[in-house]
């Protein structure tokens, strides 16, 4: 067993509020402000947190979007991809089936990669 759990991911951003508006709209986490200034934003994700955090060293875009990915996982792939397209998203990878369960990469407006999951039950029963 591990001694530590990962339990959150910060996003560096130079434009915070369109992150936060990008994802609140994209998959209705719970939102959040942290008081104080300059603060940051909090996004809930039933216990995963998304720290929105505005940033003058970083670029409007990540440079190198693929080192990682956030991984989201869906109750229904096909209605978050119709909300992402109702965004207007960019598709890294559209939404496919693969062996019964769906996975679509998108881009964020900072430029990351955000891959949307809907595990079939047998690949959760696999996983167990």
């Amino acid at each position: 067993m591990a001694d530590a759990s990962i339990g959150s991911i910060l996003l560096a951003s130079t434009h915070p509020e369109r992150l936060r508006d990008w994802y609140a709209a994209a998959f209705s986490p719970k939102v959040d402000r942290t008081p104080g200034e300059p603060g940051y934003y909090v996004l809930d994700f039933d216990g995963f947190y998304i720290m929105i955090d505005r940033r003058d060293d970083v670029g409007d875009t990540n440079p190198e979007p693929g080192r990682i990915l956030l991984n989201v996982e869906v109750a229904d792939a096909r209605a978050a991809a119709g909300r992402l397209d109702d965004l207007g998203v960019t598709w890294l990878s559209p939404l496919e089936d693969r062996d019964g369960s769906w996975f679509g990469t998108a881009i964020d407006p900072d430029g990351n990669y955000v891959q949307i999951i809907e595990l079939s039950e047998r690949a959760r029963a696999e996983m167990s």
